[in-house]
């Protein structure tokens, strides 16, 4: 995972920032290419996810808070990875400027800290419903840590498998 910050002008009138500019992204070498962006609305304590994509279909997603506050976490679910199934989280907020770059092979959740939190994340390849899968938020074995209860978890997510027993296909390569 990498924290992105994106810096803000103000004034009086407002602010503005550049979430995404792919010149000063390929400069630090990020090289991905997004192809589709989401926009989610959450009520304070909604949570979704674990979520993420088997290949073929594995999506990478650059993830920007843009009102409100969530709880942000990535798990690295790569087989002979390190880092396989631990999780790292934090807060992103509307007013900060700051995303985070979940890469493929990574689950990805977040908790909504205030009503009407406002998430877009771009992705580097469309929503394929035959290839989403699920891990338990609550699984043991990831021990991510939620600075709240969950006040809602939708039905998929709640049924969702702990690691042990997702169906994930990702590798760790370390090129």
């Amino acid at each position: 995972m990498l924290e992105v910050v994106s810096p803000r002008f103000g004034d009086d009138r407002g602010y503005f920032t550049e979430l995404y500019n792919e010149s000063a992204a390929q400069a630090l070498g990020f090289h991905e290419t997004f192809v589709q962006d989401n926009l989610s609305k959450s009520a304070k304590g909604i949570l979704r996810g674990l979520h993420y994509q088997i290949e073929p279909h594995a999506q990478g997603k650059l993830v920007h808070v843009i009102e409100g506050r969530a709880w942000d976490v990535a798990v690295d679910i790569r087989r002979g990875s390190p880092t396989y199934g631990k999780s790292v989280g934090r807060e992103l907020r509307g007013d900060n400027g700051m995303a985070l770059w979940v890469p493929p092979g990574f689950a990805h959740g977040f908790l909504a800290l205030e009503d009407d939190t406002i998430l877009l994340y771009k992705c580097t390849t469309p929503y394929t419903p035959a290839a989403e899968r699920s891990i338990h938020y609550a699984c043991p074995e990831i021990a991510a840590t939620w600075p709240v209860k969950p006040e809602t978890v939708s039905e998929k997510d709640g049924a969702a498998p702990v690691l042990e027993q997702a169906d994930h296909n990702f590798t760790y390569s370390e090129t």
